[in-house]
């Protein structure tokens, strides 16, 4: 019987580190310190979550329907995987290009400021 790789301890819940693998023909054995996959670290269901939206091709409705639940929970799951997985969720701010030219152009900010601004940086 196979069981799922744990990626967290039962004990202490900090992270588990691969350091041993075999193959299942001859029984090589290699010893080190892997790293295991970032899809590694999502729950079973974040996982089936996962599939299911690659499955589907990222379209939400399509989501929506295979697994019965609402656009908001498909986005707060997305948003919940994007976390696991180690990323900011957060929306990067929106500039408003109009709003920098004015102050642009009242003396508010300089030219490399505006350049910077635009750029999002």
């Amino acid at each position: 019987m196979k069981y799922p790789i744990l990626t967290q301890c039962p004990v202490c819940n900090h992270p588990l580190h691969a350091t041993k693998l075999e193959c299942g023909h001859c029984r090589t054995t290699i010893e080190n310190h892997f790293e295991l996959s970032k899809l590694a670290l999502l729950s079973p269901e974040q996982l089936h979550f996962a599939i299911t939206f690659l499955v589907n091709r990222g379209n939400i409705k399509e989501v929506e329907k295979e697994l019965g639940i609402s656009y908001p929970t498909v986005r707060g799951k997305l948003n919940d995987i994007i976390t696991a997985l180690g990323y900011d969720t957060r929306k990067k701010p929106e500039v408003d290009e109009k709003k920098v030219i004015s102050m642009l152009e009242s003396g508010e900010i300089t030219a490399d400021e505006a350049v910077k601004m635009l750029k999002h940086d």
